[in-house]
């Protein structure tokens, strides 16, 4: 198993990433990226996916989805952090004509595999993509990170269906459930219709686990593969804004940009230099 140690330093500064280019691009969403962090970290260095440098452009590449779009500083963070996208481009992040904006665009960069501004669709890309791969004959695996919200869309669940009724092992599936959907909770719905149950009666092997324990999320990311056909969800369940202790659970982070101040006790909460 990978050193989770290294992995916990990715996505400490990861995080710092995504703080300080919300400042400096006043650029929303902070929580939203904040509580997939460690998700991103265990994909990109955990073994599951193997997306590097060298491979991001080519088409044998493992593909990761953000389908929530609006955490796109996250991507970003994980791109620059793996050495992927130059960091000039990352810095340069939601300024006018840089090719990267607030929500992914097609083609904007190696490693941003779709757009994904528009929620609800990631899911289905996704299974277009493992799908493919089989078609292909070109054996590389998708892994595509939905927010709990966005399993109140239907299309969600289509996709859901046809990704067992194909034995799509080649996929998996990660809900980043920090239990807010825009400006309310999704936890009354998810009282009423549990993910994991769901994805369970869909025909997905489906594991529910802390979105912050690392050993934990390596181990149900290993899940790749399976004999039994299925493909693999992973119930993710994580804290808005985890890694600040005056962001977590607190939805004004979601449209707030942090000031220099803020910036500065974030890093310090987070154990990083500025800069």
């Amino acid at each position: 198993m990978p050193d989770t140690h290294t992995l916990a330093l990715h996505a400490a500064r990861m995080r710092g990433r995504i703080i300080q280019l919300s400042n400096k691009g006043r650029i929303p969403h902070l929580a939203s990226a904040l509580s997939c962090t460690d998700i991103l970290a265990a994909a990109y260095w955990g073994g599951a996916l193997e997306i590097t440098p060298d491979n991001a452009a080519l088409p044998s590449r493992d593909r990761f989805i953000l389908s929530k779009g609006h955490a796109a500083t996250a991507l970003y963070a994980a791109l620059a952090e793996k050495g992927i996208l130059e960091e000039a481009a990352y810095w340069q992040t939601g300024e006018y004509g840089a090719a990267l904006a607030e929500q992914p665009a097609p083609d904007c960069a190696a490693g941003v595999e779709w757009a994904t501004g528009s929620l609800g669709h990631g899911l289905a890309a996704g299974i277009g993509m493992a799908l493919a791969s089989r078609i292909q004959g070109n054996p590389f695996r998708v892994m595509v990170l939905v927010s709990d919200g966005e399993c109140n869309e239907g299309s969600t669940w289509e996709a859901a269906l046809f990704a067992p009724a194909h034995r799509l092992t080649n996929l998996a599936v990660v809900i980043d459930s920090n239990k807010w959907q825009a400006t309310g909770r999704t936890a009354d719905i998810l009282a009423l219709h549990p993910i994991r149950e769901k994805f369970e009666a869909f025909g997905w092997h489906a594991v529910e686990l802390d979105g912050h324990d690392l050993p934990a999320l390596l181990d149900a990311m290993g899940e790749y593969d399976r004999a039994d056909g299925k493909p693999t969800a992973i119930i993710a369940n994580t804290v808005k804004g985890r890694g600040v202790s005056f962001m977590e659970d607190d939805n004004n982070w979601h449209y707030r940009t942090p000031t220099p101040d803020e910036v500065e006790l974030a890093l310090q909460e987070l154990g990083l230099e500025p800069g």
